[in-house]
């Protein structure tokens, strides 16, 4: 019986072997694409009810919103599992998520640079609508030499930080990317406390001609992904904590680095154009 054994465990290995001769993963049957597909379905719809003040608009935006993060949540934990336990992730198979990550990331670019278009649109050539003059009479403006100032070097830092943690990954430095992690984390909290700080003194708001419809949208988009990257890398603090990112395998952390980079150096941007430029 014990020989019978060890044959049957070698015939296995060596089926499990024969039958896969290239180094790519043949992801299983999921069910997240149709839920997220779901989601989305009812969130458009109950956003559309929302605001045009249908019953039951709100109940069925709110589940699909749920539903999306739901399957968010279910389908990078799978993701995950492929990657650490079942180790199918190898280096062919890293290529896939390093190419999104960076379109991912231009189609961020073009995003924000639209606004950014608007904003020195309306400000190098302002309209009679508004006076022919920028900002536009009446609308207060916030000091670009005051929290603006003190916030923009903070994500540039932080920029550095996220750097150490990445050399750190690389040296087999476990602790030390803990530590420079938790130091990028906080870092962004900062910064995002600083904008909330801004916008509580703001003296305009989105409604306030086209100044506050641009300013407010691009500083506040890039606010926002500035709260999705520190998310980001809150999950990649935990997994590093627990050593599921080596020297090897740490696709996840450049992504979120890469994205941070990106996040700090637009920082800039709004800070030339729109508060100093834009704000004069």
């Amino acid at each position: 019986m014990g020989v019978k054994g060890g044959l049957h465990t070698t015939r296995a290995k060596w089926f499990m072997i024969e039958s896969q001769r290239h180094s790519y993963h043949l992801v299983d049957p999921s069910p997240w694409p149709i839920s997220g597909s779901l989601g989305a379905l009812a969130t458009t719809v109950g956003g559309v009810m929302y605001m045009h003040s249908f019953q039951g608009g709100a109940t069925l935006l709110s589940l699909g919103l749920i539903f999306i993060l739901y399957t968010m949540f279910v389908w990078w934990r799978d993701v995950l599992r492929e990657s650490t336990l079942e180790g199918h992730h190898t280096k062919a198979v890293q290529l896939g998520p390093r190419y999104g990550s960076i379109l991912f990331i231009v189609s961020e670019v073009m995003y924000l640079f639209a606004f950014f278009w608007a904003s020195s649109h309306s400000s190098l050539a302002p309209t009679v609508e508004i006076g022919g003059i920028w900002p536009p009479k009446g609308i207060g403006v916030l000091d670009p030499w005051e929290i603006p100032l003190l916030n923009t070097p903070i994500l540039p830092s932080s920029g550095a930080a996220v750097t150490w943690a990445h050399h750190a990954i690389l040296a087999g430095k476990e602790k030390r990317a803990v530590y420079a992690l938790v130091a990028t984390i906080s870092l962004a909290l900062v910064s995002t406390g600083f904008q909330g700080m801004e916008y509580y003194q703001a003296p305009s708001t989105i409604s306030d001609s086209i100044y506050g419809s641009t300013f407010f949208l691009a500083t506040g988009f890039h606010g926002f992904h500035v709260i999705i990257g520190t998310l980001f890398l809150i999950v990649c603090g935990i997994r590093q904590y627990l050593g599921q990112m080596t020297k090897k395998h740490h696709v996840g952390f450049e992504a979120v680095a890469w994205y941070w980079h990106f996040v700090d150096v637009v920082r800039l941007f709004p800070f030339v154009s729109i508060y100093w430029w834009g704000g004069i």
